[in-house]
């Protein structure tokens, strides 16, 4: 089975960054449907070190938006929805429950640099299938960079084991305010074949 040329134009081709939003409120039942759909995707291990923080309400978004560059201000101001990908630096003590095959917990007990690679690799991964799943919900994607971790850890994940990875807005993206598509890497470029 593969998908249609109408979902890949979904999921990639027609799909844009979002530097704008359209005032449509995102509902807390697609917000539960998108995680009902990314969760599915796989990690190692099924560690699922990935945690989604969804800004929504006036008061947050401006303690957010506080910790932004410039240029992402307005953007979270503006967008229904920006989600905090963050990643918990004790996923390792959900193993037990979520592999439960092997004691997988004791790969990463006291072991900083595997915790530390394990959570940022499987924990951006959960982000990407957090945007194809918003995608695949008609929801448009402004995933970005632009602030400080630090502060938003403080502000958004004070007394928890999770930091900051990056920011995504979610809405429906305001056309007037796309960018022209911008050139990507050929095939050439980009792989090789061994």
């Amino acid at each position: 089975m593969t998908l249609t040329t109408l979902t890949t134009a979904q999921l990639f081709t027609d799909a844009r960054t979002q530097n704008g939003y359209l005032d449509v409120p995102v509902p807390d039942s697609q917000l539960r449907a998108l995680d009902d759909l990314l969760k599915f995707g796989p990690t190692a291990a099924n560690a699922c070190p990935a945690r989604f923080k969804f800004v929504r309400s006036a008061e947050a978004k401006a303690q957010l938006a506080a910790c932004a560059a410039l240029s992402n201000v307005a953007k979270i101001g503006q967008a229904p929805v920006t989600v905090i990908v963050g990643m918990d630096m004790a996923f390792y003590e959900q193993l037990p429950k979520l592999f439960p095959h092997a004691d997988a917990r004791a790969w990463f007990v006291g072991k900083d640099a595997a915790i530390q690679e394990t959570a940022m690799r499987n924990g951006s991964l959960q982000g990407g299938y957090m945007i194809l799943a918003a995608r695949a919900l008609g929801l448009d994607c402004g995933p970005m960079s632009g602030f400080d971790a630090a502060k938003v850890d403080a502000a958004f994940w004070a007394g928890t084991t999770v930091k900051t990875n990056f920011l995504c807005t979610l809405g429906t993206g305001d056309p007037a305010k796309l960018f022209p598509r911008s050139p990507r890497l050929s095939f050439d470029e980009a792989c090789s074949l061994v």
